[in-house]
């Protein structure tokens, strides 16, 4: 089993940054993949940006250069560094681990972009 703690959600500004961090625990290892998803209210789970152990990143295209994903290895942390934030961006932002037959996800934390 693998555990996932987000934090850094919250409220913020249109233009303004948010960072959020997702710290794994339990049967992690450099294998998993580890990445973010978000789900806002009525619509689809949609991918946004993932990791490898090695730090090959994969990251979905409305990100438009705005986010970036990161990795601490020796903490088993992944952070999503998010600029520009839109109102489009309003969603719960959901950290995952996947490694072949496992997924694994964290709470989510909101993040809201409103004037």
């Amino acid at each position: 089993q693998v555990q996932l703690v987000e934090s850094g959600g919250g409220s913020e500004q249109p233009g303004g940054s948010l960072r959020l961090s997702c710290a794994a625990s339990g049967d992690i290892h450099n294998g998993y993949i580890m990445g973010w998803y978000r789900q806002a209210p009525g619509s689809k789970r949609e991918f946004i940006a993932s990791i490898t152990g090695d730090g090959v990143v994969s990251l979905a295209r409305f990100v438009e250069g705005r986010f970036t994903i990161s990795k601490d290895n020796a903490k088993d942390t992944i952070y999503l560094q998010m600029n520009s934030l839109k109102p489009a961006d309003t969603a719960v932002y959901l950290c995952n681990a996947k490694y072949p037959f496992s997924s694994f996800w964290g709470q989510g934390p909101q993040v809201t972009v409103a004037s």
